[in-house]
């Protein structure tokens, strides 16, 4: 198999066909699009041309694109197509209306310039775990389903997992109506420009009250399966994480003309907040990043009368990443305060931790250990950093992650890889699992 994303992957646009092993990639039913089919026609879809990363951002012709395909795959496979009420699309085999229904999937948006993995890798291994298990000749106990959840990475407007956050509960209406991307647009505005309806966007209750299980599939973003030399693994828990955003606001002035000892530049009290998020994250065993920054006016000649800088902080525990954002904000402060900038500190967003539901976590374990060669192997557990639908739904549904090996551990970035073998081990295991969960 030949994925997008670097040596011994596939190439998303202008590379020779790729070839798959004999397995579950290969040709299922009359009809049924391949593994590395459903990769080809996927890989081009949103890649920017220079950057040679993807830039498949909500409710935009990138994202409208992705979402053809999306029901292309659920047609070809004679699968039940619907989207629900906050634009997460959802391809059933069986009643959809039943309960106890067994759900995999993840996503099909991107950050700025991102990897051709992180979310599209779950979504093509639920189509081609399906094809498995057909190929196997199961039966289906449960009702199915295969979902794509839309705007999880926030990429357009500034809050990750909005589809699964309307859909549990966790974003208000009124706050959803609120959010606006760089332009100004709102997300309804957007919506509606798409051709769905925001006025139906709000929690969907009765939807998730009929989910016995949600499996998520997805690149893991470091490097903990490298060292253990294990191709799939098992989450046990996602970090407490958020996004805050610090305003910093000075005077605006002649670059050319301004004395040093003139000036309230807020870009100095901006940079000196970035090395003390360094040295916090450091000190406590946490991640802090200042990934975004906005300034204004945004002149080359110009000391700027704003600088608007987004913090990204993860820790192991609330309690160590209290203590870095308080330790981020208190230096910030400081520093704002001997150089005459006006500071105020807004929380966007916040995750709590979670920790999926260790019966269903034990379940996948019991299931993946002792199949086939690896008899006896247990799967390593393993936490992560990042955020995703299965965290924000875990407190509605029972929920649990598979991860796929990445070598190098890059992720959000144009490098993300996993080996053709691991993304085979990975279809493997998630029909494994929905075999169990779901046909017995």
């Amino acid at each position: 198999m030949s994925l997008p994303g670097g040596g011994g992957s596939v190439e998303a646009e202008g590379s020779p066909a790729p070839t798959l092993p004999h397995g579950p990639q290969g040709p299922g039913r009359a009809g049924q699009p391949s593994f590395q089919d459903m990769w080809k026609e996927l890989a081009p879809i949103g890649r920017h041309a220079e950057s040679g990363g993807y830039r498949r951002y909500a409710w935009t012709g990138a994202d409208a694109d992705c979402r053809v395909w999306f029901r292309e795959q659920a047609e070809a496979r004679g699968l039940g197509y619907e989207v629900d009420r906050n634009g997460n699309q959802w391809a059933w085999l069986g009643d959809p209306l039943g309960d106890d229904a067994v759900v995999t999937g993840s996503h099909l948006d991107s950050v700025p310039d991102g990897g051709a993995f992180d979310g599209p890798l779950g979504v093509v291994s639920s189509f081609a775990a399906l094809d498995e298990l057909h190929r196997r000749g199961v039966e289906f106990t449960r009702p199915f389903a295969i979902t794509n959840f839309g705007d999880e990475e926030g990429a357009r407007f500034g809050l990750a997992c909005v589809g699964s956050r309307l859909a549990a509960g966790q974003l208000t209406v009124e706050k959803a109506h609120q959010l606006r991307d760089g332009d100004g647009i709102t997300l309804p505005q957007a919506m509606e420009a798409a051709g769905y309806d925001p006025g139906a966007i709000g929690p969907d209750p009765e939807r998730l009250a009929r989910i016995g299980a949600f499996v998520e599939l997805h690149v893991e973003q470091g490097r903990s399966l490298d060292l253990t030399g294990d191709p799939v693994g098992i989450a046990s828990a996602i970090w407490p994480h958020g996004r805050w955003r610090f305003d910093f606001r000075g005077e605006a002035n002649h670059a050319g003309t301004t004395r040093l000892v003139d000036r309230r530049d807020p870009m100095l009290t901006y940079a000196e907040t970035v090395l003390a998020a360094r040295r916090e994250a450091e000190l406590t065993g946490a991640l802090a990043t200042f990934g975004k920054i906005a300034v204004e006016p945004n002149g080359v000649n110009a000391i700027p009368s704003l600088v608007r800088g987004w913090l990204d902080s993860r820790a192991a525990d609330q309690d160590t990443l209290d203590a870095v954002v308080t330790g981020i904000e208190r230096a910030a402060r400081e520093h704002a305060e001997r150089a005459g900038i006006d500071l105020d500190v807004v929380r966007e967003s916040f995750t709590p931790v979670v920790e999926f539901q260790h019966a269903l976590r034990d379940e996948l374990g019991k299931i993946l250990t002792g199949r086939g060669g690896d008899a006896g192997r247990a799967v390593p557990v393993l936490g992560t950093g990042a955020g995703h639908d299965a965290g924000i739904l875990s407190a509605s549904v029972p929920t649990a992650m598979l991860f796929v090996r990445n070598p190098t551990g890059i992720s959000h970035s144009p490098a993300e890889y996993a080996a053709e073998d691991d993304c085979t081990a990975g279809v493997i295991a998630l029909a494994d699992v929905l075999e169990g969960l779901a046909c017995s």
